[in-house]
């Protein structure tokens, strides 16, 4: 059993998961536009952090670590200083989640230097990030394409399971980079304007940046604030169906869903909504609506948090788990910001504005390059 004790986000709708919680509720949107990548290039669309942000004073000096790993920090540093979690105890373990960590600094850099290469090494930024701490235990990273934070909590869930650790400290994030920009301009999948989750005309994506971090515990959390909420169930599948294009029929997503409900001994009728991956791509979101066909939830409501966010690539499981959690706690459905009309042929029940829900059972998915699907289950006590 793995138990929700504190959370955090950092984006740029506010430094904390009840800000960001509070802004995307409203309706607000972070996605702005931005000059081209490269000179005579089409604007980006992105949802970016303020240039000046930095983190917290109370952290201490933090100039030797780069931006990436600044806002773990800081993220990491909020959510455990909601809980008596102590990461200096070596039953607690640190996961880290990313897909392209340091990469921004090649925007900078574009010499590849021997201490150039080792700050790109994930492994580099987790040993950084849980010496700031003093972690003993060896920190885990977990980059799985764009769910690498479902997948993150999911392997963080099955530690707690297995009895090696009694807390978990889980947390993603990544930065928006001309690399970043660059590669999915080369796929040709970012919107020319706020992207449009679940509607018939969506065109492509909007990338985004933030932070977040999930507590678990193994046993009821004793501080926590408002009603407890657990992850019951969690599961991983691959269609190897294309290097970048999701499953055309939806299967593979399906089956995660099928075996993270068996996992939370739930039916399908007992999910009350679904925090889908919604990426707003034409194939990523045909893909969800068949498979919460094929996995009998297609007339739950489903809502997507991108066009308000962005997709944060390896911090979006862990932004979308936290604000799930935190409509359980707070009996709301969130907004689809840019939702405009339903998709064919095969609409879904989206929640488009913001409503109130006595829910008690959430589903968050995700999917992403490689074929990767991810499934989780949060429960309301």
């Amino acid at each position: 059993m793995a138990y929700i004790a504190a959370h955090n986000i950092i984006s740029p709708l506010g430094d904390t998961s009840a800000a960001t919680f509070a802004a995307v509720l409203a309706g607000r949107s972070a996605v702005a536009e931005y000059p081209p990548v490269f000179a005579g290039g089409e604007p980006v669309w992105a949802s970016k952090l303020s240039a000046d942000w930095q983190p917290p004073t109370q952290l201490g000096p933090l100039s030797e670590y780069t931006r990436f790993e600044q806002l773990l920090i800081a993220s990491i540093a909020e959510a455990t200083a909601q809980t008596e979690v102590d990461l200096t105890s070596p039953r607690t373990v640190l996961v880290l989640a990313t897909t392209k960590g340091n990469i921004g600094l090649l925007d900078d850099e574009p010499q590849l230097t021997d201490d150039l290469f080792e700050q790109l090494q994930l492994t580099h930024s987790s040993r950084v990030v849980a010496a700031y701490f003093g972690s003993p235990a060896a920190p885990m990273v977990v980059s799985n394409a764009c769910i690498s934070g479902v997948a993150a909590l999911l392997v963080a869930q099955r530690l707690l399971a297995s009895g090696q650790y009694d807390a978990a400290v889980v947390a993603g994030a990544d930065t928006v980079s001309r690399f970043v920009l660059s590669g999915f301009q080369a796929f040709q999948a970012l919107s020319a304007g706020p992207c449009r989750p679940f509607s018939e005309d969506r065109d492509g994506i909007n990338l985004g940046e933030a932070a977040a971090t999930m507590v678990l515990t193994a046993t009821t959390p004793a501080a926590m604030v408002g009603p407890v909420v657990r992850l019951a169930g969690g599961a991983i599948s691959n269609d190897a169906n294309h290097i970048s294009g999701p499953s055309r029929t939806g299967q593979e997503l399906a089956n995660a869903i099928g075996e993270a409900l068996a996992g939370a001994a739930l039916p399908a009728d007992s999910v009350d909504f679904i925090a889908g991956h919604g990426t707003a791509t034409p194939f990523n979101d045909a893909m969800e609506a068949k498979a919460f066909a094929l996995a009998g939830v297609a007339g739950r409501p489903v809502s997507s948090v991108k066009g308000a966010l962005g997709h944060t690539l390896g911090a979006a499981g862990l932004v979308e788990s936290v604000l799930s959690v935190l409509a359980l706690q707070h009996g709301q459905l969130l907004p689809t910001a840019g939702y405009s009309q339903p998709m064919q042929p095969q609409p879904l029940a989206v929640s488009a504005v913001a409503a109130a829900a006595n829910s008690r059972v959430a589903l968050k998915t995700a999917s992403g390059f490689g074929g990767c699907n991810g499934a989780l289950v949060f429960v309301r006590e």
